[in-house]
């Protein structure tokens, strides 16, 4: 791949260039907030080679440091990270704008709580084809038409053992 970028024929400066996918598309940018390296770095590769531009942040602190309204299409927070989790950043980020998108990505044996303003839900482990889907389908609604889920539902309390 970094073959193919080297011998791409865009002019360099250009930021519209840049900025375009090669179906003409607008690239979009997406905050990526995943504590795990491994996880993080897996994420960023796939969303790239979707044509994204990814910014990302080993933690939640982090990622409000980098956040500045406007700047990001997409937040993807995991939901447990030291320090600050997902949804503490979730509750943050839609205070500042309520209609960013936010995909919250929590391991399988976590379940939903409605209360937190999050559009999307991914649950650990999951495919390639699931988070490409769920970022697609995210990406094409506009602000408050993307369908809550508080709206279906859902609960993300960890279970009683």
């Amino acid at each position: 791949m970094r073959a193919a970028l080297r011998h791409a024929k865009l002019p360099a400066t250009s930021v519209f260039h840049l900025n375009m996918k090669p179906n003409g598309l607008f690239r979009k940018r997406i905050l990526l907030v995943e504590d795990n390296p491994r996880l993080r770095e897996a994420v960023r590769l796939l969303l790239c080679l979707e044509g994204h531009a990814v910014t990302e942040a080993e933690n939640a602190r982090r990622a409000c440091h980098l956040y500045t309204p406007g700047d990001f299409d997409l937040v993807i927070t995991e939901l447990v990270m030291p320090g600050m989790d997902g949804d503490e950043l979730a509750r943050t980020l839609k205070c500042l704008v309520p209609s960013q998108p936010i995909l919250l990505i929590a391991s399988g044996d976590a379940a939903f709580d409605s209360g937190i303003p999050v559009d999307g839900l991914l649950q650990k482990p999951f495919k390639f084809a699931e988070l490409r889907q769920t970022v697609a389908t995210l990406l094409s609604c506009e602000g408050p038409n993307v369908p809550r889920l508080q709206e279906r539902g859902a609960s993300l309390k960890a279970p009683v053992k």
